[in-house]
């Protein structure tokens, strides 16, 4: 058989007829989603680029980004779909058909529920539907209910989390009677698996009742600036399984709840968001004390993150070879703007001590050279 009459005659699987040649799935197909696909996708890169460049805030960019991946891959799934009606033609219908007899054949029966394939499938759109659901719930309650009690942050986030999971239980449990499988035949089956899966899912369980108790005992509440190890951010989301984190560089850290719950967390802002900033610094021993506290009180009312009735503490440190260290302590309104608050007060300290007159100094060697007389 000659490459002319391979490309022209009707492709065969095995007993499987498919009613089309290969020349035909090259150029009713394969050319054409190579095309189609590949502008798309041309397009969508030239749409993220103007939408980087536009002057939007970043949640906005976000949004329509989102969107335009959305859209993008929409579009691939119509256009497959097309291009394949147009090659297989009449004989979509029957293999649509057979598709569908082959894919809801049940696999596994208990009692009144047979779990098939396309049984399989309708769970992705009830999870899907349940989580918008818990979402949309818990922004209905967070927008209108909670700020007319006038609870505190830790208060709301635990309420909030609760009803979120809780309509999404309820969905779930919901969506899944309706696509047909009855949760009460399939106990066996999830006592059978559970102890197969238990032992390789160990630290997921362990991190899952590590979010509850999160949840529940408010160690940790969205939006505190938490440090664990060396590793120093603010809470955005706290999860089922993990916590993320975004650092004080940027960076986007997901912590198991376990580790969460079983080390030491430093929360500053705990119980109150505002925190006490220490900034250290030395003077010479020929500087008047006085003076140096009274610069020091003054550019700690100056700083903008300190709270406005806040107390401002200035301390003697130590008696140090070099000079006298001092330092000054400032109370700001939000433990976030700490590293900007401490830099922004030995700015000032350096600008006040240079104005005034003091001396900051450095280490320093006084070599003494003792002559002797030769021996005779």
């Amino acid at each position: 058989m000659d490459f002319l009459e391979l490309i022209s005659t009707d492709i065969t699987l095995g007993t499987v007829h498919l009613g089309f040649t290969v020349l035909e799935l090259v150029l009713t197909f394969v050319l054409p989603w190579i095309l189609i696909l590949g502008s798309i996708r041309l397009l969508f890169l030239m749409l993220r680029r103007l939408v980087r460049k536009v002057e939007w805030k970043d949640d906005t960019k976000r949004a329509v980004l989102r969107w335009l991946r959305f859209i993008t891959r929409t579009a691939a799934i119509i256009t497959t779909i097309v291009l394949a009606s147009r090659l297989l033609g009449a004989e979509i219908t029957r293999w649509a058909t057979t598709a569908f007899r082959i894919l809801n054949q049940p696999f596994f029966v208990s009692g009144s529920t047979e779990i098939s394939v396309v049984t399989l499938i309708l769970v992705i759109p009830v999870f899907y539907a349940a989580s918008w659901v818990g979402r949309a719930t818990r922004s209905m309650f967070e927008g209108g209910v909670l700020k007319r009690l006038n609870l505190d942050p830790a208060r709301q986030f635990s309420m909030l989390s609760i009803l979120h999971y809780s309509v999404m239980t309820i969905a779930v449990i919901i969506g899944l009677s309706v696509i047909g499988i009855n949760l009460s035949s399939l106990t066996v089956l999830f006592g059978v698996l559970g102890i197969g899966v238990g032992f390789g899912l160990q630290g997921v369980v362990g991190n899952m009742f590590a979010g509850l108790v999160i949840i529940f005992t408010r160690p940790i509440k969205e939006g505190d600036r938490i440090m664990v190890g060396d590793l120093e951010g603010n809470v955005q989301q706290i999860k089922f399984i993990h916590t993320i984190v975004n650092t004080i560089t940027n960076e986007t850290i997901i912590i198991p709840n376990s580790r969460l719950t079983e080390t030491t967390v430093h929360n500053f802002s705990y119980d109150d968001p505002s925190i006490i900033v220490c900034n250290t610094v030395q003077v010479s021993y020929g500087s008047d004390l006085d003076r140096v506290e009274q610069v020091m009180i003054a550019l700690a009312k100056e700083n903008p993150y300190a709270l406005a009735k806040g107390e401002h503490r200035f301390q003697v440190w130590s008696f140090d070879d070099s000079g006298i260290t001092v330092r000054i302590c400032i109370a700001i309104k939000r433990a976030t703007d700490r590293i900007q608050a401490f830099s922004w007060t030995n700015h000032a300290i350096w600008r006040a001590f240079r104005d005034q007159g003091i001396e900051i100094p450095f280490p320093q060697i006084d070599l003494h050279v003792k002559r002797t007389k030769p021996a005779e």
